[in-house]
Protein backbone atom coordinates (compact mmCIF):
# COMPACT_ATOMS: atom_id res chain seq x y z
CA UNK A 1 0.00 0.00 0.00
CA UNK A 2 1.10 3.54 -0.72
CA UNK A 3 1.67 6.03 1.55
CA UNK A 4 1.10 9.53 0.76
CA UNK A 5 1.77 12.30 3.57
CA UNK A 6 -0.24 15.72 3.96
CA UNK A 7 1.84 18.55 5.09
CA UNK A 8 -0.63 21.24 6.32
CA UNK A 9 0.81 24.73 7.78
CA UNK A 10 -1.92 26.44 10.38
CA UNK A 11 -0.70 29.99 11.55
CA UNK A 12 -3.25 30.81 14.00
CA UNK A 13 -6.23 29.93 11.65
CA UNK A 14 -7.99 27.21 13.75
CA UNK A 15 -11.07 27.03 12.07
CA UNK A 16 -9.69 27.02 8.54
CA UNK A 17 -7.99 24.82 9.02
CA UNK A 18 -10.55 22.12 10.79
CA UNK A 19 -12.60 22.77 7.62
CA UNK A 20 -10.00 21.90 5.76
CA UNK A 21 -9.07 18.62 7.42
CA UNK A 22 -13.23 17.85 7.48
CA UNK A 23 -13.00 18.09 3.65
CA UNK A 24 -9.76 15.75 3.52
CA UNK A 25 -11.71 12.70 6.19
CA UNK A 26 -13.93 12.55 2.99
CA UNK A 27 -11.40 11.64 0.68
CA UNK A 28 -11.63 8.51 -1.90
CA UNK A 29 -7.72 6.65 -1.18
CA UNK A 30 -8.32 3.12 -2.43
CA UNK A 31 -5.08 1.33 -2.16
CA UNK A 32 -3.09 4.50 -0.03
CA UNK A 33 -2.53 4.88 3.26
CA UNK A 34 -3.34 9.02 3.47
CA UNK A 35 -1.86 10.43 6.84
CA UNK A 36 -2.07 14.32 7.39
CA UNK A 37 0.71 16.14 9.52
CA UNK A 38 -0.82 19.30 10.59
CA UNK A 39 2.05 21.97 12.10
CA UNK A 40 1.39 24.96 14.48
CA UNK A 41 3.38 27.61 13.18
CA UNK A 42 2.22 30.02 15.34
CA UNK A 43 4.85 30.99 18.19
CA UNK A 44 2.53 32.28 20.68
CA UNK A 45 -0.41 29.79 20.34
CA UNK A 46 -0.81 25.97 20.43
CA UNK A 47 -3.16 24.79 18.34
CA UNK A 48 -5.61 21.92 19.69
CA UNK A 49 -7.11 19.26 17.63
CA UNK A 50 -8.68 16.04 18.39
CA UNK A 51 -6.87 13.83 16.38
CA UNK A 52 -8.80 10.73 17.30
CA UNK A 53 -12.20 12.12 15.65
CA UNK A 54 -10.66 10.98 12.16
CA UNK A 55 -11.81 7.72 10.81
CA UNK A 56 -10.68 7.89 7.56
CA UNK A 57 -7.33 9.87 7.61
CA UNK A 58 -4.62 9.87 10.13
CA UNK A 59 -3.92 13.08 11.72
CA UNK A 60 -0.62 13.97 13.39
CA UNK A 61 -0.31 17.70 14.80
CA UNK A 62 3.14 18.84 15.76
CA UNK A 63 4.36 22.73 17.28
CA UNK A 64 7.27 24.62 15.56
CA UNK A 65 9.56 25.88 17.84
CA UNK A 66 9.21 29.02 16.42
CA UNK A 67 7.66 30.82 13.13
CA UNK A 68 9.68 29.33 10.19
CA UNK A 69 6.98 30.90 7.77
CA UNK A 70 5.93 28.71 4.80
CA UNK A 71 9.31 27.30 3.55
CA UNK A 72 10.50 26.29 6.90
CA UNK A 73 7.00 25.16 8.27
CA UNK A 74 6.19 23.02 4.73
CA UNK A 75 9.72 21.81 5.58
CA UNK A 76 9.03 20.28 9.01
CA UNK A 77 6.05 18.25 7.09
CA UNK A 78 8.01 16.68 4.49
CA UNK A 79 10.96 15.78 6.61
CA UNK A 80 8.72 13.93 8.86
CA UNK A 81 6.98 12.75 5.89
CA UNK A 82 10.57 11.16 4.15
CA UNK A 83 11.63 9.62 7.74
CA UNK A 84 8.43 7.77 7.20
CA UNK A 85 9.22 6.33 4.54
CA UNK A 86 6.17 8.40 2.63
CA UNK A 87 5.44 7.74 -1.00
CA UNK A 88 4.16 11.36 -1.96
CA UNK A 89 4.16 14.53 -0.05
CA UNK A 90 1.48 16.56 -0.49
CA UNK A 91 1.97 19.79 0.28
CA UNK A 92 -1.51 21.88 1.17
CA UNK A 93 -2.78 25.23 2.20
CA UNK A 94 -5.45 24.82 5.07
CA UNK A 95 -7.69 27.38 3.21
CA UNK A 96 -8.70 24.56 0.67
CA UNK A 97 -11.40 22.50 0.48
CA UNK A 98 -10.33 19.57 -1.73
CA UNK A 99 -12.86 17.44 -3.83
CA UNK A 100 -13.20 13.30 -2.62
CA UNK A 101 -10.93 12.51 -5.44
CA UNK A 102 -8.32 14.72 -5.29
CA UNK A 103 -5.87 12.31 -3.37
CA UNK A 104 -6.45 9.61 -5.81
CA UNK A 105 -6.24 11.55 -8.63
CA UNK A 106 -3.21 13.44 -8.35
CA UNK A 107 -1.59 10.19 -7.01
CA UNK A 108 -2.92 8.12 -10.61
CA UNK A 109 -0.87 10.89 -12.27
CA UNK A 110 2.27 11.05 -10.56
CA UNK A 111 2.29 7.25 -11.46
CA UNK A 112 2.14 7.76 -15.30
CA UNK A 113 5.46 8.37 -15.87
CA UNK A 114 8.62 7.88 -13.80
CA UNK A 115 9.90 12.12 -14.90
CA UNK A 116 7.07 13.39 -13.36
CA UNK A 117 8.76 14.97 -9.63
CA UNK A 118 5.63 16.80 -8.89
CA UNK A 119 2.30 17.11 -9.51
CA UNK A 120 -0.56 19.52 -9.42
CA UNK A 121 -4.63 19.97 -9.89
CA UNK A 122 -7.26 22.28 -10.97
CA UNK A 123 -8.11 24.85 -8.40
CA UNK A 124 -11.01 27.07 -8.27
CA UNK A 125 -11.84 30.27 -6.06
CA UNK A 126 -14.05 29.43 -3.24
CA UNK A 127 -17.56 30.39 -4.43
CA UNK A 128 -17.79 34.09 -3.13
CA UNK A 129 -14.16 34.53 -2.84
CA UNK A 130 -13.63 35.37 -6.79
CA UNK A 131 -11.32 38.73 -6.94
CA UNK A 132 -13.94 40.25 -9.12
CA UNK A 133 -17.44 38.95 -7.73
CA UNK A 134 -19.62 41.13 -9.77
CA UNK A 135 -18.25 39.49 -12.91
CA UNK A 136 -19.76 36.15 -12.71
CA UNK A 137 -23.27 34.93 -12.87
CA UNK A 138 -24.54 32.63 -9.55
CA UNK A 139 -24.25 29.51 -11.63
CA UNK A 140 -20.73 30.30 -12.39
CA UNK A 141 -19.50 30.87 -8.31
CA UNK A 142 -17.43 27.66 -7.65
CA UNK A 143 -16.15 27.34 -11.41
CA UNK A 144 -13.99 29.97 -11.58
CA UNK A 145 -10.33 29.18 -11.81
CA UNK A 146 -7.90 30.26 -9.68
CA UNK A 147 -5.02 27.98 -11.01
CA UNK A 148 -5.08 25.56 -14.30
CA UNK A 149 -0.98 25.08 -14.48
CA UNK A 150 1.16 27.82 -14.36
CA UNK A 151 4.12 29.58 -16.23
CA UNK A 152 7.26 31.81 -15.08
CA UNK A 153 8.04 34.89 -17.00
CA UNK A 154 11.78 35.25 -16.03
CA UNK A 155 12.05 38.18 -18.17
CA UNK A 156 10.14 39.83 -15.23
CA UNK A 157 10.68 37.35 -12.31
CA UNK A 158 7.25 36.52 -11.99
CA UNK A 159 4.71 33.85 -11.65
CA UNK A 160 1.31 33.90 -13.47
CA UNK A 161 -1.31 31.19 -13.22
CA UNK A 162 -2.85 29.91 -16.41
CA UNK A 163 -6.84 30.43 -16.44
CA UNK A 164 -6.87 33.06 -13.40
CA UNK A 165 -10.41 34.70 -13.40
CA UNK A 166 -11.87 32.24 -16.27
CA UNK A 167 -14.95 30.26 -15.69
CA UNK A 168 -14.73 26.48 -16.44
CA UNK A 169 -15.81 25.06 -19.88
CA UNK A 170 -13.29 22.85 -20.08
CA UNK A 171 -10.81 24.62 -21.36
CA UNK A 172 -7.90 23.29 -19.12
CA UNK A 173 -9.14 19.98 -19.24
CA UNK A 174 -6.17 18.61 -20.59
CA UNK A 175 -3.42 16.92 -18.43
CA UNK A 176 0.09 17.15 -19.61
CA UNK A 177 3.25 19.21 -18.42
CA UNK A 178 3.06 22.78 -17.23
CA UNK A 179 6.03 25.62 -16.16
CA UNK A 180 5.01 26.19 -12.97
CA UNK A 181 3.80 24.89 -10.03
CA UNK A 182 1.67 26.24 -6.90
CA UNK A 183 2.49 25.72 -3.11
CA UNK A 184 -1.26 25.82 -2.44
CA UNK A 185 -1.27 22.49 -3.49
CA UNK A 186 1.41 20.08 -4.81
CA UNK A 187 1.76 16.66 -5.23
CA UNK A 188 5.70 15.59 -4.64
CA UNK A 189 7.45 12.53 -5.32
CA UNK A 190 9.88 10.51 -3.36
CA UNK A 191 12.47 10.23 -5.85
CA UNK A 192 12.06 14.05 -6.37
CA UNK A 193 12.38 14.89 -2.97
CA UNK A 194 15.55 12.80 -2.35
CA UNK A 195 17.14 14.93 -4.74
CA UNK A 196 15.71 19.00 -4.12
CA UNK A 197 15.00 17.99 -0.05
CA UNK A 198 12.00 20.36 0.01
CA UNK A 199 11.05 23.90 0.23
CA UNK A 200 14.72 26.47 0.67
CA UNK A 201 13.95 27.76 4.46
CA UNK A 202 15.67 31.10 3.43
CA UNK A 203 12.74 32.33 1.49
CA UNK A 204 10.65 32.09 4.50
CA UNK A 205 7.41 33.06 2.39
CA UNK A 206 6.83 34.05 -1.50
CA UNK A 207 9.05 32.82 -3.99
CA UNK A 208 9.67 29.34 -2.18
CA UNK A 209 7.44 27.50 -4.39
CA UNK A 210 9.19 28.87 -8.11
CA UNK A 211 12.38 28.29 -6.39
CA UNK A 212 11.36 24.58 -5.88
CA UNK A 213 10.14 24.39 -9.19
CA UNK A 214 13.39 25.63 -10.74
CA UNK A 215 15.66 23.01 -8.69
CA UNK A 216 13.21 19.61 -9.92
CA UNK A 217 13.33 20.98 -13.86
CA UNK A 218 17.20 21.56 -12.74
CA UNK A 219 17.16 17.81 -11.37
CA UNK A 220 15.58 16.62 -14.59
CA UNK A 221 11.49 16.18 -13.28
CA UNK A 222 8.35 16.99 -15.16
CA UNK A 223 5.91 19.32 -13.38
CA UNK A 224 2.53 17.96 -14.21
CA UNK A 225 -1.23 19.03 -14.37
CA UNK A 226 -3.53 17.00 -13.58
CA UNK A 227 -7.37 18.44 -13.88
CA UNK A 228 -9.28 15.41 -12.85
CA UNK A 229 -7.90 16.69 -9.24
CA UNK A 230 -9.55 19.58 -7.65
CA UNK A 231 -9.94 21.95 -4.83
CA UNK A 232 -10.96 25.39 -4.13
CA UNK A 233 -9.06 27.78 -2.42
CA UNK A 234 -10.69 30.18 -0.17
CA UNK A 235 -7.96 32.60 -0.76
CA UNK A 236 -7.92 33.82 2.95
CA UNK A 237 -5.62 36.45 2.49
CA UNK A 238 -3.35 35.71 5.75
CA UNK A 239 -0.55 37.88 4.26
CA UNK A 240 -2.55 41.09 4.19
CA UNK A 241 -3.22 41.14 0.52
CA UNK A 242 -1.68 43.22 -2.24
CA UNK A 243 0.44 46.20 -1.16
CA UNK A 244 0.59 45.05 2.56
CA UNK A 245 4.12 45.80 4.03
CA UNK A 246 4.72 42.64 4.46
CA UNK A 247 4.50 41.58 1.06
CA UNK A 248 6.77 44.70 -0.17
CA UNK A 249 9.28 43.29 2.24
CA UNK A 250 9.40 39.38 1.34
CA UNK A 251 8.60 39.93 -2.59
CA UNK A 252 11.53 42.50 -2.84
CA UNK A 253 13.49 40.62 -1.20
CA UNK A 254 12.91 37.06 -2.47
CA UNK A 255 12.53 38.62 -5.78
CA UNK A 256 16.24 39.70 -5.96
CA UNK A 257 17.60 35.92 -4.40
CA UNK A 258 15.44 33.82 -7.24
CA UNK A 259 16.39 36.18 -10.23
CA UNK A 260 20.47 36.29 -9.08
CA UNK A 261 20.17 32.90 -8.66
CA UNK A 262 18.62 31.44 -11.83
CA UNK A 263 17.61 34.15 -14.32
CA UNK A 264 20.09 35.12 -17.42
CA UNK A 265 22.49 37.84 -17.39
CA UNK A 266 20.77 40.61 -18.74
CA UNK A 267 18.10 40.23 -16.11
CA UNK A 268 20.40 39.83 -13.41
CA UNK A 269 21.35 43.64 -14.62
CA UNK A 270 17.88 44.82 -14.91
CA UNK A 271 17.37 43.34 -11.14
CA UNK A 272 20.19 45.31 -9.95
CA UNK A 273 19.21 48.56 -11.61
CA UNK A 274 15.70 48.23 -10.15
CA UNK A 275 16.80 47.35 -6.80
CA UNK A 276 18.59 50.80 -6.42
CA UNK A 277 15.83 52.82 -8.01
CA UNK A 278 14.03 50.64 -4.86
CA UNK A 279 16.50 51.97 -2.70
CA UNK A 280 16.16 56.02 -4.01
CA UNK A 281 12.40 55.72 -4.17
CA UNK A 282 11.15 52.76 -3.19
CA UNK A 283 8.83 51.86 -0.13
CA UNK A 284 10.23 51.86 3.13
CA UNK A 285 9.56 47.83 3.47
CA UNK A 286 10.51 47.52 -0.16
CA UNK A 287 13.99 49.10 0.79
CA UNK A 288 14.19 46.70 4.00
CA UNK A 289 14.05 44.08 1.80
CA UNK A 290 16.48 45.14 -0.79
CA UNK A 291 19.11 46.12 1.67
CA UNK A 292 18.39 42.40 3.66
CA UNK A 293 19.08 40.80 0.32
CA UNK A 294 22.27 42.37 -0.09
CA UNK A 295 23.65 41.83 3.34
CA UNK A 296 22.09 37.72 3.41
CA UNK A 297 19.44 38.35 5.43
CA UNK A 298 17.09 35.51 4.66
CA UNK A 299 14.49 33.41 7.08
CA UNK A 300 12.73 36.24 8.73
CA UNK A 301 14.97 38.70 7.94
CA UNK A 302 14.17 41.81 9.35
CA UNK A 303 10.93 41.51 9.22
CA UNK A 304 8.64 41.54 12.78
CA UNK A 305 6.86 37.77 12.91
Amino acid sequence: MKSVFISILDYNQKETTLACLASLEKIEHKGLQVNVIVIDNYPKGVLEIDTKKYKNISVILTKTPDNLGFSGGHNVGIDYAMKQNADYVIVLNNDVIVDRGLVQELVKAAESNERIGAVVPKIYFMAGNEYHKDRYKKSELGKVFWYAGGKFDWDNIQGQHIGVDEVDKGQYDNEGETDLLTGCCVLLTKAALRKVQGFDAAYFLYYEDADLNTRLKQAGFVIYYAPKAVLWHVNAGATGGSGSVLQDYFISRNRMRIGMRYARLRTKIALIRESLRILANGREWQKKGVIDYYLGRFGKGSYPV
